[in-house]
């Protein structure tokens, strides 16, 4: 993408504060690429940037969107352009900052379009037990690329199948396009020590009284890590001690996660943020940017 670098990684490395100092260095703004931090409250849950961060620079799709709001792939990417366009009218590139890495790819290599849900489709597919509707799919796709044990995602594909009298491994093809950035990690103890810590600050800043403020939500806004955990807790079913360790033990998980799917889906430099300081990283990281291209007001 023209004018576009990439800060790309898993949670808790320190993307957010790295990525507004590299903008603030060469007069970018930032379009976030987080799944969550996209929507409107609960800014400990979804450790949104400081004010002190978001003060730096522009910042885009952050706090954006309502909480009963929908979000997936196709939707965030029609966002994410609209954004960057909207930054290079003023004549500055974008740095698109996260971890969420479909939405990356979504950004990096474009998505194809899939019918919308269907809500009576979708009730009538919930009926059926998981073995059946693993059956249902494997006969109307036989190449179904899904996680076969995920009952969200074999219904979604039997949905586009049935949608569009089509395979649904049909629908999803990515086209590269040229993209500059950089994937940054951390080794595992330090990267592990500053989740504990992270989720330890949220519970001393109160996201217990931030999570009970919230009632009604989307599909994808449950899906915040420590959400139903934390809401457990309030229902007398954890201790604090037992929801901090599990929600902790969940970030973990996904930071994993997320290690992996970089690794192999993106082509970025890598960059060991456990051997740079803060100011070394800005650095080494604003100097790729402008070796790439990405400089204010490049044409």
């Amino acid at each position: 993408m023209r004018d576009v670098f990439f800060i790309v990684g898993p949670t808790a490395t320190g993307k957010s504060e790295i990525a507004a100092d590299v903008a603030r260095e060469i007069g970018a703004e930032i379009v976030s690429a987080d799944a969550f931090q996209i929507y409107r409250g609960l800014d400990l849950l979804t450790a949104k940037p400081d004010a002190a961060t978001l003060a730096k620079v522009q910042h885009h799709l952050v706090g954006t969107m309502s909480i009963l709001e929908e979000m997936n792939a196709e939707k965030f990417r029609k966002l994410a352009l609209g954004a960057v366009s909207e930054v290079h009218s003023r004549g500055k590139p974008a740095i698109v900052a996260g971890g969420s890495g479909l939405y990356i790819k979504a950004l990096t290599h474009g998505l194809s379009v899939a019918p919308a849900a269907d809500p009576d489709l979708r009730a009538q597919l919930n009926e059926l037990s998981l073995a059946d509707l693993q059956k249902k799919l494997r006969s109307l796709d036989p190449k179904a690329a899904v996680d076969f044990k995920n009952r969200r995602r074999v219904v979604r594909a039997t949905e586009i199948c049935l949608l569009s009298g089509k395979p649904a491994s049909t629908h999803r093809t990515w086209k590269t396009e040229t993209a500059q950035g950089v994937f940054v990690f951390r080794e595992r103890d330090d990267l592990y020590q500053r989740i504990y810590a992270r989720v330890q600050s949220m519970f001393d800043a109160g996201v217990i009284e931030e999570v009970r403020t919230v009632a009604a939500m989307s599909e994808t806004a449950l899906k915040m890590i420590g959400l139903r955990e934390i809401r457990e807790l309030l229902d007398g079913k954890k201790s604090i001690q037992e929801c901090v360790a599990v929600i902790q033990q969940a970030t973990r998980r996904y930071a994993k996660r997320q290690l992996t799917w970089f690794r192999r889906q993106t082509n970025f430099q890598v960059l060991n943020l456990s051997e740079l300081s803060h100011v070394e990283a800005v650095e080494r990281i604003s100097r790729l940017a402008k070796t790439s291209g990405v400089t204010p007001g490049n044409d």
